[in-house]
């Protein structure tokens, strides 16, 4: 896992003026260095997915967005998901995603699987994100929550063999054995 750095708080608009070769996140007050570049698998399921959306969304106001790109919850809070749906045109500005995207989509390797599982978890929650999938692409399984009175609830765990029911996008799923090629 990338750890919080000792740094003076850090807003976005300093995070702009630094290198574009610095990536981090900031929550709940700590910085957290990305983690290097995933591996071919990690990124495979990425594009995968990604393109499952993409199809099933393709000429709806919904738009898929793929990391790197910044989700802002606030001045001194972003992240960057593997995976980002946002359905409200609003929300996306010119540079970033401003607020809670409608899914949010993290894919784990074994470097961010506690921030993915706990941090993120619970910060998504309070930020009102509709549905996080966290994707373990090591033992093929996905994780869908669903955001329901204020907190997620699981709504299933699917394996390469399972249909992935998509519902906040109508009458849509995703073959697991889609997104979880063998190599």
């Amino acid at each position: 896992m990338a750890f919080p750095q000792e740094r003076k708080p850090l807003t976005y608009a300093d995070y702009l003026q630094l290198d574009d070769s610095v990536r981090c996140e900031a929550i709940d007050g700590q910085i957290y260095d990305m983690a290097p570049a995933p591996t071919p698998k990690h990124q495979q399921v990425v594009t995968l997915l990604s393109a499952e959306f993409v199809m099933h969304l393709r000429g709806k106001t919904c738009r898929v967005f793929v990391s790197p790109i910044d989700v802002c919850f606030s001045n001194d809070e972003w992240v960057q998901p593997d995976i980002v749906i946002v359905c409200d045109p609003n929300k996306i500005s010119d540079e970033r995603i401003i607020g809670a995207p409608d899914v949010i989509v993290e894919v784990l390797s074994p470097s961010t699987a506690k921030k993915d599982r706990l941090i993120k978890y619970k910060r998504y929650e309070q930020a009102g994100v509709r549905q996080y999938w966290i994707v373990d692409p090591i033992h093929e399984y996905v994780e869908v929550h669903v955001l329901k009175d204020g907190a997620f609830q699981l709504y299933g765990t699917y394996f390469k063999e399972d249909t992935i029911p998509v519902q906040l996008f109508g009458h849509f799923s995703i073959h697991a054995d889609n997104i979880f090629l063998s190599q």
